[in-house]
C-alpha cells in the first residue's frame, strides 16, 4: 500500500520520566500497510520532548535524567519564566534542547531503528500530563 494517513496519539505521563512509543509505532506502521516511506513524529509541546535512543538499558534514561537535572536544575533563579512552578522553565530548555519531532524511515513494512534504538516522549514536568503526538505516515 501507498499513500499518507495521520493519526495524533495521545500518552498520560505520570511525571517527569520516559515512555517508550516505539510499540504503538510499530503497531500503527503494520495497520498501514505502508512497505517503504516514512513515519514522522511531532509532539505538540514545548515542555516534553521526543527523542531516539538507547532501548535495552535503563541506566542511559536515568544517566539522561540526571545530566539534566544537574545541568538545567529546577527552581534556578536565574529563571524568570515560573508560571507553572519551579520546573516550568527548566523543561522548556529540555525540550528545546532535545528535540520536538523525528522521521524514522519505513523498511519492508516496519520501523527501520538500529537494534539498540527506540523512540521515547521525555515528560520534563513533575505532575502528570496529557501529551499529544501527531504521527504522519507517508509511503
Amino acid at each position: 500500500m501507498s499513500g499518507w494517513s495521520q493519526r495524533e496519539i495521545q500518552v498520560d505521563t505520570g511525571g517527569r520520566g520516559f515512555y517508550n512509543l516505539t510499540p504503538g509505532l510499530a503497531e500503527l506502521v503494520n495497520e498501514s500497510g505502508i512497505e517503504t516511506g516514512l513515519c514522522h513524529c511531532f509532539i505538540r509541546h514545548t515542555s516534553a520532548s521526543l527523542l531516539i535512543t538507547e532501548n535495552a538499558d535503563p541506566d542511559v534514561l536515568r544517566d539522561f535524567e540526571n545530566y539534566f537535572l544537574k545541568h538545567v536544575p529546577d527552581g534556578d533563579p536565574v529563571y524568570l519564566h515560573d508560571a507553572e512552578g519551579p520546573d516550568d522553565m527548566p523543561a522548556h530548555i529540555r525540550s528545546m534542547w532535545t528535540g520536538c519531532s523525528h522521521g524514522i524511515p519505513i523498511e519492508n513494512g516496519g520501523l527501520a531503528l538500529g537494534t539498540w534504538q527506540g523512540l521515547y516522549l521525555w515528560e520534563h514536568r513533575s505532575r502528570p500530563h496529557r501529551r499529544r503526538v501527531l504521527v504522519t505516515l507517508a509511503g
